[in-house]
């Protein structure tokens, strides 16, 4: 009986925690989301209002390890994602033709990935014929970074970079391929 009340009890704390944790609770109303959803939202930021460059510094999945520092005067488009995002999955094929629309121009993207083991990125990677790299975010240091810029709030969140790197737009949610491009001209053309 003791034992029985003993687990009851821990079932309560453990279901109390997991209402606290927007991943949890989807999974505990069987949404199979298992992302925290962003709404599609847009910001673009004029020049004065940008910032700093942003300071970032990571390790691909294929071992090398990239700086920000090497980026200004090239656009860099990040891309937060991770292989079991449904809207993330949606938008591979976007990303991937965009990546080869401005391949001759200066833009450059990358991907961040904040979850999965190398093998389910690189899995991924595969399956949507993803050409550019991915950080290998598991610990969260990108992140961290990105959030005294431009909090990505979201999975998939997608920045542009102006040349200076600074965040000139973020998206927070499925990247619409059009509106991506005009994000990406408008900061080739500063």
């Amino acid at each position: 009986m003791c034992l029985a009340a003993s687990a009851i009890a821990a079932v309560v704390v453990l279901s109390g925690c997991a209402a606290q944790d927007p991943l949890a609770q989807q999974a505990a109303e069987g949404s199979n989301k298992n992302y925290i959803a962003g709404d599609g939202s847009v910001t673009e930021y004029a020049v004065a209002e940008r910032g700093e460059p942003v300071q970032i510094e990571g390790t691909l999945y294929n071992g090398e390890t990239v700086s920000s520092s090497a980026w200004p005067g090239e656009v860099t488009v990040l891309n937060f994602w991770y292989a079991a995002c449904a809207p993330c999955r949606e938008e591979a094929p976007d990303l991937v033709a965009l990546h080869e629309e401005y391949q001759s121009e200066d833009v450059q993207f990358y991907g961040v990935n904040i979850r999965d083991s190398k093998e389910n990125a690189e899995a991924f990677e595969r399956n949507f014929g993803i050409p550019y790299p991915s950080f290998n975010d598991s610990d969260g240091g990108v992140l961290l970074a990105m959030t005294s810029h431009v909090p990505p709030q979201a999975v998939p969140t997608t920045l542009v970079l102006d040349k200076e790197g600074r965040v000139s737009a973020r998206i927070l949610g499925l990247a619409d391929k059009g509106t991506l491009s005009a994000l990406i001209d408008s900061a080739l053309a500063e």
